[in-house]
């Protein structure tokens, strides 16, 4: 799973970082100013859960068990969620759409209790 992590944390990366230009310079002058700072919330959250996937690549070779790995499993589920309902939201205009992003929230939440049970258990069956 490791490798997986480590693929999902690049693919991340390298889409937030051209989601992060394509809002300032493509976006800049598309959207209002709320929906620009909605639409850069998301590439926020995506770079730094992306660089959470990495850590979880790393340390699901290092911390045995299931908690890693159902940690990677909500970071990458809270990037589509979360991140994922604001760019929709925002270049849709759709407010409808903000009632998956809390769920996106959850998921982050849960990965990062799991990264913390996974911790604290020091990769005891878990």
């Amino acid at each position: 799973m490791a490798r997986v992590f480590l693929l999902l944390a690049a693919v991340a990366g390298f889409s937030g970082v051209a989601l992060g230009a394509f809002a300032a310079h493509g976006l800049k002058s598309q959207l209002s100013t709320e929906y620009l700072a909605v639409f850069q919330t998301g590439v926020h959250y995506q770079l730094v859960h992306a660089l959470a996937l990495f850590g979880v690549a790393l340390l699901a070779e290092r911390l045995p068990g299931r908690l890693p790995n159902l940690a990677g499993g909500l970071f990458a589920l809270g990037i589509l969620l979360f991140s994922g309902s604001l760019y929709a939201l925002s270049l849709s205009g759709l407010g409808k759409l903000g009632m998956i992003t809390p769920l996106g929230g959850l998921s982050f939440l849960g990965g990062w209790f799991c990264l913390g049970l996974a911790a604290w258990r020091g990769g005891r069956s878990g």
